[in-house]
């Protein structure tokens, strides 16, 4: 099952730590994420692999062989780019068909395999145009094409979508999952946007400071975060500062919940509660509804199919936040300086220990 297998990798510039012990399998066939936010590592990992740095410690195999001291060319990947990184003075052809010519495939072979390609980015006729003369988004599609062009076992994308605008992203990103999943070829993307990262994902990687986080599927990490990083980077979050009152209970300023607690946690330390926008309930909530409380509402901001409310608890100075939906919002009619009754339904309340 394991197609990719890094143990132990380190990467230091100088005094730097980049990459600090970092260890991951990466699975035959599969849509692998490296998330985290700018100067966490990720691309320093994607370009280790790839062979375009050097670990300093550490070891990478591929399919049953150490690939860790090859130079990019004995390596098995294709890679694109941000950037697109196409030749402006070749045609569209001539792009894609640039590692074939390199690896001297003759040239009916590689027309046809530029015909095959260029039909499956959904660009039949695009093979005598120069990059100039295409979008931003046929470009990228074009830079798939070419980094497909040798069959490579394994599609390294360095944050492939992040110059285009945001209609074009989401469809592109749909259409590469498809491609994906078509071929059956194991690919790791490096993104810092946690939308991509959830729609595209079979796993993701969430990393932080040179090191993983948390690897899960994409429910895993949103709803089961690991840590409070991870739970404050992906996606919107409420995490609060709480102590432990009871087996099943925690103390939020002046308002006391029940919740699962982890036997890691100790009587009297401290802790932090998290749940998101989406967890919180207005609809049949009265006085007797666990974990209740009055909300003051502050702000309401309109999102199309949801509304997200910025309330506040008695007893609690951070500000909290609710998306209501539709239906809620016809039924309550909420506006700022009203009280509603909320809950915060236990199962959905996780508490990690504070740092």
């Amino acid at each position: 099952m394991d197609f990719l297998v890094l143990s132990h990798v380190q990467k230091r510039f100088g005094d730097f730590v980049a990459l600090e012990d970092v260890s991951l399998e990466v699975h035959r066939g599969e849509f692998l994420c490296l998330l985290g936010p700018s100067g966490c590592g990720k691309t320093t990992l994607l370009r280790i692999i790839a062979g375009l740095e050097l670990q300093s410690a550490g070891t990478i195999v591929q399919a049953g062989r150490d690939i860790s001291l090859l130079p990019p060319m004995e390596r098995d990947y294709g890679i694109v780019f941000q950037s697109y990184a196409l030749f402006p003075n070749l045609s569209v052809a001539d792009n894609v068909a640039y590692g074939l010519v390199n690896r001297k495939v003759a040239r009916a072979q590689r027309a046809a395999r530029v015909a095959e390609l260029l039909a499956l980015v959904g660009l039949p006729d695009s093979g005598a145009k120069f990059p100039g003369q295409l979008s931003g988004g046929q470009q990228q599609r074009i830079a798939i094409a070419r980094a497909l062009a040798t069959s490579p076992a394994l599609l390294l994308l360095d944050e492939p979508l992040s110059a285009l605008d945001a209609r074009v992203r989401v469809r592109l990103r749909g259409e590469i999952r498809g491609l994906q999943q078509r071929l059956g070829v194991t690919t790791i993307l490096v993104t810092h946007d946690q939308e991509e990262a959830l729609t595209m994902a079979d796993r993701i990687v969430v990393m932080k400071d040179g090191a993983i986080e948390q690897v899960g599927t994409p429910s895993d990490v949103y709803l089961r975060p690991a840590t409070p990083f991870v739970a404050d980077f992906v996606g919107k979050t409420n995490l609060l500062p709480a102590q432990r009152a009871g087996e099943r209970r925690v103390q939020v300023g002046a308002q006391r919940f029940e919740c699962e607690i982890s036997a890691t946690a100790r009587d009297g330390a401290g802790l932090r509660i998290f749940f998101r926008p989406e967890d919180v309930v207005v609809r049949g909530v009265h006085g007797a509804t666990p974990n209740s409380a009055a909300a003051v509402v502050e702000k309401i901001e309109f999102l199309g199919a949801y509304s997200r409310v910025t309330f506040r608890l008695n007893g609690i100075d951070q500000p909290l936040f609710a998306d209501l939906s539709l239906n809620d919002m016809a039924e309550f009619h909420p506006r700022p300086g009203d009280t509603l009754r909320v809950s915060l339904p236990a199962d959905r309340l996780r508490v990690f220990a504070a740092a």
